[in-house]
């Protein structure tokens, strides 16, 4: 089931983007083997929705037939998934030249937040430290505020793990016509930063002012933003096209109002926000879901994840699944001929150590050898 049914991807444990961009390979059907610590074998992960769909071997990567027994398993994978820093897999003796000299067909996946080059490449950080090198973080947060971190979905997740994904999916498409694999250096700098190029013309030609909450996609437009309802919840509105700020106008009693400023008069949208933020707090969200939800204003209530889950659209969807007991977005994208199944639940550090290893070639002594010495556990 899934476009990549047949697709054999070693995934090294890891925290983030690593295991989210292992997430998606094995959502659309490839067969992913975690590597995880062996101190961490008989660990229970279910709840972990980044580490479903797996297969896990608990492997102790300071032991050298640890490292044998990995390098075996990569031997006869398609692609490889690494979120260390730069230089640690070359002294665990898993680097790229050691791993392409056994498998030359091998897309080497590298996850890091820096990049593998570069002058701070070796420091550690974080999501909002890689999102704020690029810029990304300081265009996010009130007029007038400080910069807000958008969770963790900028650098770990959209510029980090789904970079990977797709980056993996390049390469082994590229290694179909050249028989050949290559290294992926996937940086959540560079994925940050390419995920701002919709918004640079902007700042270029000077329409994006570099004041946060000051230009129409980043809250200092009235007409795209949210706006506190009388129950305390809140609703969004995004109504950039004419059209639809003339529906908006209409459903919240505006349209009459000849004294209005012009819509993309930058110096009035405070006062306009004020103007609306008036009308949204007189009534419930519920109330302007029925005046508006499902028009074209560009209108969706700000729901928890709790009334996501339960919204009508998302249920005909089915875009959050029941995944062995827990709450779970469903794979996505959708495909009408190799359509995805959920995963199965994340599994405990090692359960299938034995398995993967017969699956490998190895025989009933080897593995009990190996298990002897704690290489594997």
């Amino acid at each position: 089931m899934g476009p990549l049914t047949g697709l054999e991807v070693i995934e090294l444990q890891g925290i983030g983007p690593g295991p989210f961009c292992g997430m998606m390979l094995a959502d659309m059907g490839a067969e992913v083997v975690r590597v995880d610590r062996a101190a961490a074998a008989g660990r229970a992960n279910a709840g972990d929705s980044l580490a479903r769909g797996r297969k896990s071997i608990a492997v102790d990567l300071k032991h050298p037939d640890g490292v044998a027994t990995v390098l075996a398993l990569i031997a006869r994978a398609d692609a490889l998934i690494e979120g260390f820093r730069p230089g640690v897999m070359e002294r665990l003796g898993l680097g790229p030249e050691v791993c392409m000299a056994r498998n030359p067909r091998l897309v080497y996946g590298r996850m890091t937040g820096w990049g593998q080059s570069g002058t701070i490449a070796h420091a550690a950080g974080h999501d909002i430290n890689y999102i704020s090198l690029t810029g990304a973080l300081h265009a996010i947060g009130p007029r007038g505020g400080r910069p807000t971190p958008p969770l963790n979905l900028v650098g770990d997740f959209g510029g980090g793990g789904m970079l990977l994904a797709f980056g993996i999916v390049a390469a082994l498409f590229e290694r179909s016509r050249s028989g050949k694999g290559q290294v992926v250096d996937a940086a959540m700098t560079d994925g940050s930063a390419l995920l701002m190029n919709a918004i640079y013309p902007g700042m270029q030609s000077g329409s994006w002012k570099p004041e946060r909450g000051s230009n129409m996609l980043d809250g200092g437009a009235h007409f795209y933003g949210t706006y506190a309802t009388r129950d305390g919840k809140y609703v969004s509105i995004g109504s950039i096209e004419p059209q639809f700020y003339e529906l908006l106008l209409e459903k919240v009693g505006l349209a009459g109002d000849n004294s209005l400023p012009k819509q993309m008069e930058r110096a009035n949208w405070p006062q306009l926000q004020e103007k609306l933020a008036a009308v949204f707090c007189t009534k419930t969200r519920d109330e302007w879901d029925a005046i508006m939800l499902g028009s074209d204003i560009c209108y969706a209530p700000v729901l928890s994840f709790a009334e996501a889950r339960a919204h009508p659209h998302n249920v005909a969807r089915q875009t959050f699944v029941d995944n062995g007991g827990y709450f779970q977005a469903a794979p996505a994208p959708r495909f009408d001929r190799t359509p995805p199944r959920v995963p199965p639940p994340a599994v405990a550090a090692g359960e299938h150590t034995d398995e993967i290893l017969r699956g490998a070639g190895f025989d009933a002594a080897a593995i009990r050898a190996l298990r002897a010495s704690g290489a594997v556990r």
